[in-house]
Parts: C-alpha cells; sequence; structure tokens
C-alpha cells in the first residue's frame, strides 16, 4: 500500500523514465532504416529482428510506462534492456578517440543508472496512479 504521495512520485518517476523511450523509439521508427544501418555497423546479430524488437520495447514499452500496465515484469525487461544497451551501443572499452571514449562511459554509466531506476520501479511497483492500481483487488474495509 503506498500513500496518495508516494504514488505521485512513482508517477513522475515513470513518466520520467518514458520521456527516453518514447522518444528514442519514435525516432527509431521515423529513421529505421538508418537504425538497421546503426546496428549492421556494430555488428549486431540478427539485425532486423533486433531493430524490430528494439523499437518495439522502446514505444510500447514507454507508453506502458506512462499508464503504468505490469510495470513489476516491464522494469525488470526494461532494466535488462537498458544494460544490454550500454554493452552494445555504449562500448567506450573498443573507442580510440579519447573525446569520444569519454561520451561513451557518459552514457554507458547513465544507462547503468536509469537500470537501477527500473529496478527499484520494479520493487515499488506502478503506484496508485495506474492501470496496475486500477486491476488490483480491493481489500474490504472493516
Amino acid at each position: 500500500m503506498t500513500r496518495a504521495a508516494d504514488s505521485g512520485i512513482i508517477l513522475i518517476a515513470r513518466l520520467a523514465l518514458s520521456v527516453l523511450f518514447l522518444w528514442s523509439g519514435v525516432m527509431k521508427v521515423l529513421g529505421y532504416g538508418a537504425f538497421v544501418g546503426y546496428l549492421q555497423a556494430k555488428g549486431v546479430p540478427f539485425v532486423q529482428i533486433a531493430a524490430a524488437v528494439a523499437t518495439a520495447v522502446e514505444v510500447i514499452g514507454g507508453l506502458m510506462l506512462v499508464v503504468g500496465f505490469m510495470i513489476r515484469p516491464l522494469a525488470l525487461l526494461m532494466a535488462v534492456y537498458t544494460i544490454a544497451t550500454a554493452v552494445l551501443g555504449h562500448d567506450f572499452w573498443n573507442v580510440t578517440n579519447a573525446a569520444l571514449e569519454h561520451d561513451m562511459v557518459i552514457h554507458f554509466w547513465k544507462n547503468v543508472g536509469i537500470a537501477g531506476g527500473f529496478l527499484l520501479l520494479m520493487v515499488t511497483g506502478a503506484g496508485g496512479a495506474s492501470i496496475d492500481a486500477a486491476r488490483a483487488p480491493r481489500r474490504p474495509s472493516l
């Protein structure tokens, strides 16, 4: 059971997390060919499947965060996805340009921090302002 203030803060956290994924997912849809090319250049296997999965995870996951639907399993999925994108997309250990390496290190650890936020959301749940809360069985008042 969360207090009303907790539910509001959890909602703000869900919205803050969703912005990055919705924006990124929509950009992937709008520039899908370029995204596929980027994944190919990174050596990602099964690039056509990976591009579709990544785009779906970001758009659908972002929308689920906004409405608070199936947040606990979604948060775990998003944490794993965010770590995977850190390792595949921000592989600073393979960069030789010092300025680019610095940028990649920042983005890598940013992703790790976002994954930590998702793990926390997995523990707290969606809060009261969510579909999850509306679907939860109510306990009778005594």
